[in-house]
């Protein structure tokens, strides 16, 4: 069977090695002859001048022949090799046949091993990349999410790992963590994106920010609900350098490209503190505190009347960011007569992430 064409296609298409193309083809042609005839002793390999797949037969030399399938005389033999004696074994080429069947088991072979070669090939790739941001154009959308084309690879962001106000519109580039890089393809996707977590909007600042990216100014702390708002803890590694305004620039320079690249999430910039009630303070932002108090786990707020809404903000994701950033069951507390205002805010169903 002369397979060169096929190969050759396979070769530009795909940009496959031809000798790994070549192994492979051969294992699944001999594949298909052992299955019709699993009891006889085959090999194969593939005439390099003419492409032909070539399945030989081991037999053993003898005087007599009993068995054509097992046995040749002795006389054949020496036309392979003339040294030959009985006893010995000889591969001779193979004349028996397949069917339709057993080109399909060849042809199931053969695509298998190509997927696991070009999936080895997409692993080696990008596994290296794993955690970084990476470019795209959406290819196409799909209900669970939508399919990105990095160059000429395909790789998945499931609609879990979005935030809510991304869109998907098929042609339009798209940056995203490449979160999991996978050694086989899961429901034909072997690259995860994401762009709803904490770990995408630190790379955005690393991206964004050269401070970041040099450890000049230190994340010390994200929590995030996509979509709506974020808060994140920096502090400087050298005193000349303010962590909240390197982080902002002149007139928001710096922390525009990321909030476009979010869709106009609200991102809270907190300087970190090592005083547990300044940080209380600082991670309620933009509500102005008047009192903290601590007591075991719970944080006690005191805020004036017109403060309690910033506090709480837009469906209570201010509070509750800010109790998952501190890490505190937060109360707020009316100043007449110490009564708590409202029930404790927490937010343990998201996950967070710790920058070290």
């Amino acid at each position: 069977m002369n397979l060169s064409e096929v190969i050759e296609e396979l070769v530009r298409e795909r940009g496959l090695d031809k000798a790994v193309l070549d192994s492979i083809i051969v294992e699944g042609m001999l594949a298909a002859y052992e299955r019709k005839y699993p009891d006889l002793a085959l090999r194969a390999d593939r005439d390099p001048e003419t492409g032909a797949v070539l399945v030989e037969i081991k037999k053993q030399v003898v005087s007599t022949v009993e068995d054509e399938e097992t046995q040749v005389s002795l006389k054949k033999a020496r036309y392979i090799n003339k040294s030959l004696n009985v006893g010995d074994d000889v591969w001779v080429p193979f004349d028996g046949t397949i069917g339709r069947i057993e080109i399909l088991r060849a042809r199931q072979v053969i695509a298998s091993k190509i997927r696991a070669v070009e999936a080895k090939a997409v692993y080696d790739e990008f596994k290296p990349r794993e955690g970084e941001i990476v470019y795209g154009v959406i290819h196409k959308c799909e209900r669970g999410g939508a399919v990105v084309k990095i160059d000429d690879t395909l790789a998945f962001l499931p609609r879990s790992l979005t935030s809510p106000v991304d869109k998907c519109t098929v042609g339009y580039s798209v940056r995203a963590l490449l979160k999991e890089v996978l050694p086989e393809p899961r429901n034909d996707n072997q690259l995860v994106l994401d762009r709803g977590s904490e770990a995408f909007l630190l790379k955005l600042f690393e991206l964004e920010i050269p401070e970041v990216f040099e450890n000049l100014v230190e994340v010390k702390k994200i929590v995030r609900r996509a979509g709506y708002k974020s808060k994140i803890v920096v502090v400087s590694n050298d005193p000349n350098i303010d962590p909240v305004g390197t982080c902002v620039g002149v007139g928001g320079s710096r922390i525009k490209p990321i909030l476009k690249e979010l869709g106009g999430e609200k991102i809270d910039i907190i300087p970190w503190s090592d005083t547990t009630e300044e940080f209380v303070r600082n991670a309620l932002k933009p509500a102005q505190i008047d009192r903290v108090d601590i007591s075991g786990s719970v944080a006690r707020v005191w805020l004036n009347e017109d403060q309690r809404s910033l506090a709480i903000g837009k469906m209570g994701q201010n509070i509750a960011l800010a109790s998952r950033l501190t890490g505190y069951d937060i109360q707020l507390m009316q100043h007449e007569g110490g009564a708590a205002a409202s029930d404790d805010f927490t937010a343990t169903d998201d996950v967070e992430v710790d920058i070290d």
